[in-house]
């Protein structure tokens, strides 16, 4: 699939696009488009400009989630992950990022801050009901189905 991307400053050529690090990679990297630092505090939350905006056909969705590294190393997380773009979105795409770790740290001009997944979805027609079917896990809960 084929999907159009355009940069809504073009003075920012030195910024990436989005790409696939590897050959198996199921997400793209995508890169912060900043001029100055952001730091972002521990138990804070910001907004990461990437310079980029997409079009995508009906019926797809663009995932944005969270790099493992930046997860594991400095607590760094995608806030909504997966956070979605819609296809009839035209804006610029943002990342919200929190720092969950317990030192502040430092998004860069160029850093790679996130992953972008595309996926198909379904649309549906819901239908109200007086009452649903009955399974054998019934109503159970968060932790009914053993461990």
């Amino acid at each position: 699939m084929l999907v159009k991307i355009t940069r809504i400053n073009k003075n920012w050529t030195d910024i990436p696009l989005p790409h696939y690090a590897t050959e198996g990679s199921a997400g793209m990297d995508i890169y912060a488009a900043i001029d100055e630092p952001i730091v972002i505090h521990p138990q804070s939350t910001v907004l990461i400009p990437t310079n980029i905006a997409i079009e995508l056909e009906n019926g797809y969705e663009c995932q944005v989630r969270s790099r493992s590294g930046l997860a594991v190393k400095f607590g760094i997380f995608a806030l909504n992950a997966p956070g979605t773009i819609d296809s009839d979105y035209r804006g610029e795409v943002k990342i919200i990022l929190s720092n969950f770790g317990k030192e502040p740290f430092t998004v860069k001009r160029g850093d790679r801050i996130a992953q972008l997944v595309f996926a198909k979805y379904e649309r549906v027609s819901l239908v109200e009901v007086e009452n649903l079917s009955e399974t054998t896990r019934g109503v159970g809960g968060f932790g009914s189905t053993g461990h």
